[in-house]
């Protein structure tokens, strides 16, 4: 047996929907930025599914899952810096790896220094930390 799914219309029945499971915006067909938004909460993985992503709901969706960064179309500063906030591992999404960003995901996840690319500022942040590198 196949399931067939049908797109959600209405703003009403589209809230509804995405409260419940974030998964449903892939059918929802008029993406709100309040639906985004509910949908983003209830699973920050959802911003795969979203068409046009605002910061605001870049924002919330790696607020409530840091891994999410890896759908972030547009990566700022901001958005990087709360995904490294909420999880340290996310680093590995970071586009392009300021030295504040890493810096963050290292206070909050040891582990994510292996994630640091350039070599001078992994240097620089396992110094800081009282790490030895050894060539």
């Amino acid at each position: 047996m196949q399931l067939k799914f049908q797109a959600i219309v209405g703003i009403e029945a589209s809230l509804k929907a995405v409260e419940r499971n974030g998964d449903a915006l892939q059918y929802v067909k008029d993406q709100s930025e309040a639906v985004c938004l509910k949908a983003v909460e209830s699973d920050g993985d959802a911003l795969r599914y979203v068409k046009d992503q605002s910061e605001a709901v870049c924002l919330k969706a790696v607020e409530r899952n840091g891994d999410a960064l890896q759908y972030v179309k547009d990566q700022s500063e901001a958005v990087c810096l709360k995904a490294v906030e909420s999880d340290g591992d996310a680093l590995r999404y970071v586009k392009d790896q300021s030295e504040a960003v890493c810096l963050k995901a290292v206070e909050r996840n040891g582990y994510a220094l292996q994630y640091v690319l350039k070599f001078d500022l992994f240097v620089k942040i396992a110094g800081i930390f009282n790490i030895e590198v050894v060539n």
